[in-house]
């Protein structure tokens, strides 16, 4: 039977992290991963606000509907494909990514616990939380460095759209979480930790099917 794991906090509060840690230690027959990233609708079904802009951190902005299907493929053995979303750069070429069913499912993403449809699937749940000066000064640094964006526009998105959002759609399931990890400084032993998780649910796995 699968298992499936959710992980959610702020923005550049370390959920990428823990997926990496995560993915250098199971195979994709163990663990399969899949991003809430990928369910982003294309730009020009995004609702636009009244000054044109879109609202990237509203759920509004994500097809979570499709999410919780594609969830629930998985858990019936099934694969499942996305096409990979690029954040709007047009210069990059998406692929076609599938996820194919393992005994342990990680979904990762803002809104997971906030849409019932994905929250009540969802076995053990982990938070990622991190102080706000923190999560503004990581996300400044990824998005001039990986989306090639200004300092000012980082600032006007994360003050207008990212810290409102976040304190109305993620941070009030906080403490509907089973582990809150704390990444103010460094969230290497709490992840050592959730792989050790993940490795006895699949010596448990391993055992009942033998």
């Amino acid at each position: 039977m699968t298992h499936l794991i959710g992980i959610t906090g702020g923005s550049a509060s370390g959920k990428t992290y823990l997926l990496n840690r995560i993915q250098e230690f199971f195979s994709p027959d163990e663990v399969s991963l899949i991003s809430q990233d990928n369910y982003y609708l294309e730009y020009d079904l995004q609702v636009k606000e009244p000054d044109g802009s879109v609202n990237f951190d509203h759920p509004q902005s994500v097809d979570l509907l499709a999410l919780a299907n594609d969830i629930q493929i998985l858990r019936q053995g099934k694969s499942i494909s996305r096409k990979e979303y690029t954040f709007n750069n047009r210069e990059k070429t998406p692929k076609i990514i599938t996820v194919h069913p393992a005994p342990v499912v990680v979904v990762e993403g803002l809104f997971i616990y906030y849409q019932p449809e994905i929250a009540r699937q969802i076995d053990f749940k982990i938070f990622i939380e991190s102080h706000e000066y923190i999560r503004l000064t990581r996300r400044i640094i990824r998005d001039q460095k990986e989306r090639g964006r200004t300092l000012e526009d980082v600032l006007e998105e994360y003050n207008k759209y990212v810290a409102p959002m976040y304190k109305r759609y993620v941070e009030p399931f906080r403490d509907e979480a089973d582990v809150i990890i704390p990444n103010h400084k460094s969230m290497k032993k709490a992840s050592d930790l959730i792989i050790l998780y993940i490795d006895s649910l699949l010596k448990g796995y391993s055992t009942s099917t033998t």
